[in-house]
């Protein structure tokens, strides 16, 4: 199971979030079956291309609180100084990735980014 983490722009548009999801999975070597969830945080989950996106990759959208982005803030491997001070995380897309993905969920693709999205990929823990 692999969870697709997003941030982007309010001005984005379903097409550029799939493809970029689309492009994520293919850096990753990754079948398109694999991913099972699309996070990003509260602020932007409700917005119809995010949602119409996560319906187009037949997957569920999760919104992911600010307590369970602030929690997997110190496994992110990109800091940007713009979204560490909009949202406290260095990357919205990988923090969402692994917020989804649950505790100790890892990153399998750092972020990428588009003209107005961005997205990174995380794996749940899996048991030793």
């Amino acid at each position: 199971m692999i969870v697709a983490g997003l941030g982007f722009r309010r001005s984005a548009a379903t097409e550029e979030i799939v493809t970029l999801v689309k492009l994520a999975l293919v850096r990753a070597a990754l079948p398109q079956d694999a991913l099972a969830k699309l996070g990003t945080i509260e602020a932007l989950a409700d917005l119809p291309a995010f949602t119409e996106a996560a319906h187009r990759l037949a997957i569920p959208a999760i919104a992911v609180g600010e307590r369970d982005l602030s929690s997997a803030a110190p496994r992110v491997r990109t800091q940007s100084a713009r979204s560490l001070a909009a949202h406290g995380v260095g990357s919205v897309a990988e923090a969402a990735a692994l917020a989804a993905a649950g505790p100790g969920a890892t990153l399998v693709l750092g972020r990428i980014a588009s003209t107005s999205v961005t997205c990174a990929l995380a794996r749940p823990e899996t048991a030793p």
